[in-house]
């Protein structure tokens, strides 16, 4: 039964270095693969929930009623209902600060959202893992997006994310390059199948994709930042490798895509310590030291085709307000 009124949670965007891409079960997204990943301060996702009045769920994205991110929603909520046993419905009102849909993992940090609000307002009393693992059935990615610093998702039978450093082990910081705010044509969801059914180096991904994770944790325990950067943009284009032979073919890059990459390999080799990193959509997002991401962020904002940039430090612990009944 519900301890409380209304439940405001915000949830932050992740960023994956070493990439999930690929599932080994699809009706609960179990990964094929570990990941791990930064968490974003400046990308949030803030959740209303409470309980409906009626016998329907009342769901609001960005102010936005009907589509298929909100029948991924009600899905979401049938599900939390078949699993824990309660037969109410609920009003979530949801709104994310950056663009929805366009590559930023905004399913990551609205399903981690979503879960920790369930959570509170039914009184689920679920441990970290076990939220975790509830909201890796709405999004894969939102495994990680309920803890905040640098998270690994754990393979096992019911894969769960946990912190591997908080943010103060090594602060960075992240420049987002925005160059198409539309949404993606095609989900990751049906981006990853595609790939794992059709794409020639979809093996290849998966075979060499324990190393990468060894290395990259090896990485931030020592905080070496050229390993960070080596590891982090191969892992990065092995994924859109496996994406782009898919059949038929996925390119989610546009132009300035491109120019941001050579960009920013221009700069690292001019001594700015900085790397790129892309998910599963057009954005590209420049990981770097402390102190130079004013610098960076104006080299980018020259870059053509460059529609706008967000800057965020390293964090993306999620928070909860409670309303007392």
């Amino acid at each position: 039964m519900s301890g409380h009124n209304k439940v405001l949670v915000t949830a932050c965007s992740n960023l994956a270095l070493v990439k999930y891409w690929g599932k080994a079960e699809s009706m609960t997204n179990q990964p094929a693969t570990g990941s791990l990943s930064i968490g974003l301060d400046g990308l949030s996702t803030t959740t209303e929930l409470s309980l409906a009045a009626g016998s329907e769920d009342e769901i609001s994205l960005n102010t936005i009623q009907s589509g298929k991110s909100i029948d991924r929603v009600r899905t979401y909520l049938d599900l939390c209902r078949r699993l824990y046993g309660f037969e109410q419905h609920f009003r979530a009102i949801t709104h994310n600060d950056f663009p929805t849909g366009s590559g930023l993992a905004s399913s990551a940090s609205g399903m981690a959202a979503l879960a920790l609000a369930i959570n509170q307002l039914m009184a689920l009393e679920l441990s970290a893992k076990q939220l975790s693992q509830l909201a890796r059935r709405g999004s894969g990615s939102a495994a990680r997006s309920v803890f905040g610093g640098f998270v690994e998702v754990v393979m096992v039978a019911d894969a769960f994310a946990r912190q591997f450093a908080s943010a103060e082990h090594w602060p960075l910081s992240v420049v987002i390059a925005i160059t198409d705010l539309a949404e993606k044509a095609v989900g990751s969801g049906e981006a990853m199948l595609r790939s794992a059914t059709t794409s020639p180096y979809y093996q290849g991904w998966l075979d060499s994709h324990p190393d990468d994770l060894t290395l990259l944790k090896q990485a931030i325990s020592n905080r070496d930042f050229e390993l960070l950067a080596e590891v982090s943009e191969s892992n990065c284009l092995k994924m859109h490798a496996t994406i782009i032979t898919s059949r038929p073919p996925i390119l989610y890059w546009t132009p300035a895509t491109l120019a941001l990459i050579h960009k920013i390999r221009q700069l690292r080799a001019a001594g700015c310590p900085v790397f790129f990193t892309i998910d599963a959509g057009p954005q590209v997002q420049a990981v770097c030291l402390k102190g130079s991401e004013q610098r960076l962020e104006q080299e980018l904002q020259q870059v053509p085709g460059v529609i706008r940039t967000l800057r965020s430090e390293l964090g993306g612990s999620p928070h909860i307000q409670v309303c007392p009944p």
